[in-house]
């Protein structure tokens, strides 16, 4: 993205102050009013607010809000519940006296890091906004962990996100990546931004699943996730306490033995005796480094990937954890139970002999402890070498001087080989496809399954050509 001047956020909060079309509502919930006190201090804020609330006390806020079922109160519902209340208020008691306004509605719900620090911080913000009078409004709402390791600097920086929120939602809404990337405006370090829906009239023709791609993109969290609908959804909503299984992959496309990696790996897993089947999850997962072709990602081929993977069903991550520490970490504060990670056995051959190499000064055990630790599980996938014979985690040419460490890993069933896989198919190769869609040729389909063949010819995906006669 092009590099520009970042304003303050009081110099934002004050440009929309003296914008005599906007107008709003502040409700906050925990960490104290900090977005609404942002627009009181830089003044003029009569030109912007309406009205401001709080209701700390959990009965107050039941009453006004509807009681939470889950009794979480720091959750996405919550934010949905409180843009729909005060957005209603305001539209019935101003759009009459006010009619050339561009309303809007910022909530909060907030739990800072506590005197104990077993909190670490993290929250839910939405703003319901107009882009123009008298139209729908859209929605953009955002979850962050808080990274200061102080109570007064969260607060601080909650008041701040807020601000950058409307002033992105206002005048960057043409650029939705810049909207997104301004977000930590001044804020980069000290708080993740990890989940952001943008809907509205106003974003009708835009994907969401791009979302996910600018949040990694810009260094806003290591990992952003989206259903198997294209929509954008937060880690905690599926995965907290769950058994996860993580498939790899560059997807480029998803062919049948891609189907039978999720199919056969998932089954697999959740014959472990300590996986619980009917809280065991699969998700896709694309790494940002797979996704750059010259020093860039390029849009249209993030979204043909994963439309054909939301084509099969299938939730999926983008991030840029490279190492699986940086996934294992991301992924601790959903408390998952057990985590299964599916790679190919070529990328393992890869993966052990770059370790091998790059750690023969001592550091060795501690190389393969980082990559297999005891919170994570390796299922290999198995493929045929160079000279067609099957490699499976078994039968792995790994160098002779870590055979005694890698037997260990594999006695230990830290590295599990994945059984009842379809041989036939181990022998169709991605870019074989590719090459046959370009050329015409009348087989590729055989090479796919259903759904993403539908995905490809509704958009002609890789420039497909009708087959030849």
């Amino acid at each position: 993205m092009e590099q520009s001047q970042v304003l303050t956020q009081e110099q934002k909060a004050l440009q929309i102050n003296l914008d005599n079309y906007i107008y709003g509502t502040f409700a906050e919930i925990g960490a104290g009013q900090e977005v609404a006190r942002l627009f009181f201090q830089v003044g003029a804020a009569a030109g912007t607010i309406a009205k401001t609330m709080s209701a700390y006390d959990k009965t107050y806020s039941d009453a006004i809000y509807g009681a939470e079922p889950s009794g979480r109160y720091v959750c996405r519902p919550r934010i949905d519940n409180m843009l729909e209340h005060e957005y209603g208020l305001m539209v019935e008691r101003l759009q009459d006296v006010r009619p050339n306004t561009k309303f809007f509605v910022f909530a909060d719900t907030v739990a800072a890091i506590n005197y104990q620090k077993t909190i670490k911080g993290q929250g839910w913000l939405g703003l319901r906004f107009q882009l123009s009078p008298d139209s729908k409004p859209n929605d953009l709402i955002i979850h962050t962990k808080m990274l200061d390791n102080d109570n007064k600097l969260q607060q601080e920086a909650i008041g701040m996100l807020g601000v950058n929120m409307i002033y992105g939602a206002y005048y960057h809404s043409d650029n939705p990546e810049k909207l997104i990337a301004s977000l930590i405006d001044n804020l980069r370090e000290r708080v993740e931004i990890d989940m952001v829906s943008l809907k509205g009239p106003d974003f009708k023709d835009f994907d969401q699943r791009l979302i996910a791609l600018y949040l990694v993109r810009n260094t806003m969290t290591n990992v952003a996730m989206f259903d198997e609908f294209g929509e954008m959804t937060h880690a905690s909503e599926h995965l907290y306490k769950k058994h996860l299984m993580v498939v790899r992959g560059h997807y480029r496309p998803p062919t049948k033995v891609t189907l039978d990696v999720f199919e056969s790996g998932f089954k697999q897993f959740k014959t472990q005796p300590v996986v619980e089947e009917e809280r065991a999850r699969l998700v896709a997962e694309i790494t940002l480094e797979n996704l750059i072709v010259d020093g860039k990602t390029n849009e249209e081929d993030f979204l043909m990937r994963t439309k054909m993977l939301n084509g099969l069903g299938q939730k999926v991550f983008i991030s840029d954890c490279n190492n699986h520490q940086k996934l294992i970490n991301y992924l601790s504060d959903y408390k998952i139970k057990n985590l299964g990670l599916v790679i190919g056995a070529h990328e393992l051959n890869h993966i052990i002999n770059e370790k091998y190499q790059l750690n023969q000064d001592g550091r060795l055990l501690v190389a393969f402890g980082e990559l297999f630790n005891r919170n994570i599980i390796i299922y290999v996938y198995p493929a045929y070498d160079d000279n067609g014979n099957l490699m499976t985690a078994e039968s792995l040419p790994v160098p002779q001087g870590i055979h005694f460490l890698y037997k260990h890993l594999l006695d230990c069933k830290q590295i599990i080989p994945i059984h009842n896989f379809n041989r036939e198919l181990l022998k169709i190769q991605p870019t074989v496809v590719i090459s046959d869609l370009l050329s015409g040729e009348d087989d590729w389909e055989d090479k796919l399954p259903p759904d993403v063949i539908k995905v490809i010819k509704e958009n002609n995906y890789f420039g497909r050509r009708p087959a030849l006669a």
